[in-house]
């Protein structure tokens, strides 16, 4: 079986090409359920703009005054579950560059209900913050420098959401998803590092007969913690790769009601190998990264194809398209923690004599539900995923709707809704054929 391997910050991909028809038939799962006794209550709503009615995409979640939290999806939809001894407490909604909303947990309906939250745009004129230093450079130095002032300095043990999916032109062909464990290494230690381990999985893939190429995504949740780049800053945050780059400052905007510098990274044109670029938001009283959103150049497109592809089958080529990779933290008592993370990499695979190219999208992202910084243990070697793991073969199939139970989970858009239908109905059918 002939692989191809394609490296990038968020994870490898393998790529067989198959030389037999392949169905694929999932396995039963064995569910382990969480021993808590807590009355939960689910809470579904949708975060949208004021003005337009346009849903935001990934806006924050939270309970105040807690570690519970998600995010949105596509279509700004989310889905919660407090402890019935917390509704008492609000709902706080954040998205970039606009005002927080908090809605008391009281005012939501449940049931199913769809509640709406609108948020209003706080755009900063910049003029409003001349006192402040406005050399792009010096703000990110500051921001550098900071880094172990600004996050935690003690570790913490996370529970996480991850979800992964690959489409072959527009049809989801693989998802996966998983409660994930994480030991948080402090941000001060360059030699303590974090660690992801699965607690409960699913999965559903879907290899059709004439399919000639079958995809696996290395590393998992593993790879998606790389994007911790205030943890992991050698690509970006280091006072030695700014020497690579420009900066510009291109606004100020409002996140948590908090004014944040919008600075801008591009590598610099006499630097030849294919870098990062992108913003990073940085808050400007005290130059913590809050959120970042970058993508790997690709202008280069032979450079770019030897950094993402080490080995392919003869007679295929590969192009990567797009990869891009997204960051948010959350503060809480005065310090950031790493919230969400999310990496998206589209290629174009041609066969030589075929007519028409093929694009495959990998999306991974995971969202942190909770978290604790008390009895925290790091996770024994055996335990931890490794970069060489394939999540896909971690977890069992998924047929059983309330799968998730207790869990805070990332609600599924769409087109990921009526996918896990048809892989769930397909498994179904599989398991009755092989009965």
């Amino acid at each position: 079986m002939k692989t191809i391997r394609i490296f990038s910050l968020a994870g490898v991909l393998l790529l067989s090409a198959l030389t037999a028809q392949t169905i694929y038939a999932g396995a039963s799962s064995s569910e382990r359920k969480k021993n808590d006794q807590q009355t939960l209550l689910t809470f579904k709503g949708k975060v949208v703009d004021a003005e337009s009615g346009n849903p935001l995409v990934f806006a924050s979640v939270a309970v105040k005054e807690t570690n519970v939290a998600t995010i949105t999806n596509i279509d700004g939809e989310f889905l919660i579950k407090i402890a019935e001894t917390q509704v008492s407490k609000n709902l706080e909604v954040t998205y970039l560059g606009y005002k927080n909303k908090v809605v008391p947990i009281t005012d939501l309906r449940e049931d199913g209900y769809k509640n709406v939250i609108s948020m209003t745009p706080a755009p900063i004129p910049i003029r409003e913050i001349i006192v402040k230093p406005i050399d792009p450079e010096a703000i990110v130095r500051n921001a550098i420098g900071r880094i172990g002032r600004n996050y935690v300095t003690e570790p913490n043990l996370m529970t996480a959401f991850y979800r992964e999916t690959i489409r072959k032109n527009r049809t989801y062909v693989s998802i996966g998803e998983a409660v994930v464990e994480i030991f948080k290494a402090p941000y001060n230690s360059d030699i303590r590092f974090d660690g992801a381990r699965i607690y409960k999985g699913r999965k559903g893939s879907d290899v059709e007969k004439m399919d000639t190429v079958l995809f696996k995504l290395q590393g998992g949740p593993v790879t998606v913690l790389q994007l911790d780049i205030a943890k992991n800053t050698q690509d970006i945050l280091t006072v030695d790769a700014m020497k690579y780059y420009d900066y510009s400052l291109v606004s100020v905007i409002e996140i948590d009601n908090k004014p944040h510098y919008v600075i801008t990274f591009k590598q610099k044109p006499s630097v030849d190998e294919p870098l990062f670029m992108g913003n990073l938001y940085i808050e400007t009283e005290s130059y913590a990264l809050t959120e970042a959103e970058f993508g790997f150049n690709l202008a280069d497109k032979e450079a770019a194809s030897s950094i993402f592809i080490k080995k392919k089958p003869l007679g295929m080529e590969v192009t990567p398209e797009v990869a891009t990779y997204r960051v948010q933290y959350r503060e809480q008592d005065g310090k950031w923690y790493f919230a969400y993370s999310r990496a998206e990499v589209k290629f174009k695979v041609n066969w030589k004599r075929k007519l028409f190219n093929t694009y495959y999208t990998t999306m991974s992202e995971m969202a942190v539900t909770d978290r604790t910084n008390e009895e925290v243990i790091k996770f024994a070697g055996k335990e931890k995923l490794r970069y060489s793991d394939v999540f896909s073969e971690q977890v069992e199939a998924f047929t059983d709707p309330e799968f998730w139970g207790e869990y805070n989970v990332i609600e599924p858009d769409q087109s990921i809704e009526s996918a896990i239908r048809r892989l769930s109905r397909k498994l179904k059918f599989s398991d009755r054929k092989d009965e």
